[in-house]
């Protein structure tokens, strides 16, 4: 058995009382003694802070620095317009195979520090990275160099209403930022020498926060820093799960894989208008727009069961006659929803809001309906 992967803050974690797990090929805290309840809901009244150091982190840099170049050689491998982003902004995307099934979803950056606005700042999926950094070196011309820095790289999030009242005693300027936005500064509070950070007001918990990528010597004292506010608690997978489940955002490897396109996932909204056509000139562009017209394939959708008991991925959706329509591909107990709530695709002629299907559960059909996502309501931060 391979030894599992550590981040730089395993020894916190473990001194935290974490039960750790194996995720993604990392040990991992997957709860700590608080229960993953008490974390979803601390995360969604004050603010969580997340471990994410086992996701990927890497730099394009186009050797002419023109920020065109690195633009245009991504915008094959995605369907994201790129070269529009301005300094400072963030788009989310998806890497495509040629059949346009989704290889991994990542968030895509244009850096704003003076002198380096040619550069474009990746991270991807921890299961995939590996994958995602040989289908870069493998498809970025000789001009654009791919920079892997998960080896000098930390990435922490911190999440829920008041990360902003926090984090912006250790720097005010984080509170200009707005949704999608990020910049590179110090963060100084009480912290006897300041960190430097690149931050960005982005998250995957539904809630206003953000992500914080430093080196792996300067993480464990901002750490420690950030958990010294009665507001921040440190939280594991578990809660990470079930807050991003609630927010109705797909996890890779479960909602979404090689085998559905971006319109099926239901993230047409981020393939900007001009690149839907199927000669836009990436990987699986055809079978974008092929979607889009298409009203008879499947579609993501948000399953609500009817009663307190949780319907587990790969449980069978059926309509009311007893036909198989679909399957759940993430579930479980929603503490925010108040209930069990679940993903999953079914055809297209089933995804109406209001809908009543049927899952089959140990053999037993249970009524179920179909509403729109997300569980719980979006609260991010798009400006005063």
């Amino acid at each position: 058995m391979t030894d599992l992967l550590k981040t730089a803050l395993h020894a916190r974690h473990v001194e935290l009382g974490a039960k750790m797990v194996p995720f993604a090929g990392y040990d991992m805290p997957v709860q700590y003694p608080m229960g993953v309840l008490k974390e979803h809901l601390h995360t969604r009244e004050k603010a969580g802070l997340f471990d994410v150091s086992h996701m990927g982190q890497v730099f394009l840099v186009p050797k002419n620095k023109k920020f065109a170049t690195a633009a245009k050689a991504l915008e094959k491998l995605v369907p994201a317009d790129i070269q529009s982003l301005e300094p400072g902004q963030q788009r989310y995307s998806q890497f495509l195979n040629e059949d346009g099934g989704i290889l991994d979803d990542l968030m895509i950056s244009r850096l704003a520090m003076e002198g380096y606005e040619h550069v474009l700042y990746l991270v991807v999926n921890a299961g995939c990275k590996i994958t995602d950094y040989d289908h870069l070196e493998k498809h970025m011309p000789k001009g654009v160099e791919v920079q892997v820095k998960d080896d000098t790289l930390s990435l922490i999030a911190l999440q829920g209403p008041r990360a902003a009242a926090v984090l912006g005693t250790l720097a005010p300027a984080v509170h200009d930022l707005v949704f999608m936005t990020h910049t590179d500064l110090e963060l100084k509070g009480e912290l006897e020498t300041p960190v430097w950070a690149h931050v960005s007001r982005s998250g995957y918990t539904g809630e206003d926060g953000y992500e914080i990528s430093v080196k792996h010597e300067d993480v464990g004292r901002l750490v420690d820093e950030l958990l010294s506010y009665d507001d921040v608690e440190a939280i594991g997978l578990g809660a990470r799960d079930s807050l991003r489940l609630e927010a109705g955002l797909c996890l890779y490897g479960h909602d979404i894989d090689t085998s559905v396109s971006p319109i099926e996932a239901g993230l047409f909204w981020s393939v900007q208008k001009h690149r839907r056509s199927a000669d836009a000139g990436y990987f699986g562009a055809a079978r974008v727009a092929s979607d889009l017209a298409d009203k008879t394939t499947k579609r993501l959708v948000g399953i609500k069961p009817e009663g307190r008991a949780p319907a587990r991925e790969h449980t069978e959706v059926q309509d009311l006659d007893g036909n198989t329509i679909g399957e759940i591909t993430s579930g479980g107990f929603g503490p925010t929803a108040g209930g069990p709530v679940a993903m999953g695709y079914v055809a297209r002629k089933f995804t109406k809001a209001g809908t009543d299907v049927q899952l089959i559960v140990r053999g037993k059909a249970r009524p179920a309906k179909i509403t729109k996502l997300p569980f719980a309501p979006h609260n991010y931060y798009r400006g005063a």
